[in-house]
């Protein structure tokens, strides 16, 4: 019974070591993949027929070859192809790039793995949100990309900013009053410093009079008295 228990255990372990080695591969692999980005702040309100920039990059750290990109407007659900290109490899520009919307430019560049594009005078109908789309031949047709979100405004709202105002000049207060009593207080120490010092001081000279004094009148009183001759 002993012997057929161990025998059960080994495949079962084989069988959890070969799971972990393909979990840690699968996240390697991951790791190293295309990742296309809209930015830490992947949204914008913009005025109406301004001119807004949606921002794009991408990385990869196995590299690329003829990635494969584009940017997608989502019009109610109906993705509407905005421009697309591809990059033959690291460092390369893409050419040509094919615009499908009107006032919408390419400004991308290869020295930032940069894909953005701009709107010039926009109007409510390119509110939305818009899908950067990259796809990596070196990944097996792995899809990757990143939305940003755009607000059309007639006027930009005006931020209030009473409390923010009210808790800096509170915290303000604050620490100008802590440095005050710093100042007072440290200027205090030094006074009685001061004060203490020069009492020792007075008290030494004091001291010193003193036994000065008594040597004085103890050489005095200890001279002998001379005999006076007849």
């Amino acid at each position: 019974m002993e012997v057929q228990g161990s025998g059960a255990e080994q495949p079962r372990s084989r069988c959890l070591f070969s799971s972990l080695i393909i979990t840690l591969l699968l996240s390697v692999w991951s790791a190293q993949g295309l990742e296309m980005s809209t930015g830490k702040v992947p949204f914008m309100e913009a005025l109406n027929g301004s001119t807004v920039l949606l921002p794009c990059t991408y990385a990869s750290c196995i590299g690329i070859k003829n990635l494969y990109f584009n940017w997608q407007y989502n019009d109610n659900g109906t993705m509407q192809k905005v421009c697309e290109s591809v990059i033959p490899s690291d460092g390369m520009d893409p050419h040509p790039v094919s615009i499908y919307r009107e006032r919408v430019e390419f400004i991308g560049t290869s020295d930032h793995n940069n894909i953005s594009i701009l709107l010039w005078n926009i109007t409510f109908e390119d509110e939305g949100q818009y899908t950067c789309f990259g796809r990596n031949p070196k990944e097996k047709g792995k899809n990757h990309s990143a939305i940003f979100t755009l607000v059309v405004v007639d006027e930009l709202r005006v931020v209030d900013n009473t409390l923010t105002i009210i808790i800096a000049s509170a915290v303000g207060g604050a620490i100008a009053l802590l440095m005050t009593f710093m100042l007072v207080k440290n200027f205090i120490l030094f006074v009685l410093f001061k004060i203490e010092e020069r009492k020792k001081i007075e008290c030494l000279v004091q001291s010193s009079s003193a036994d000065e004094t008594n040597n004085v009148s103890g050489s005095k009183t200890s001279k002998p008295l001379t005999p006076k001759k007849k």
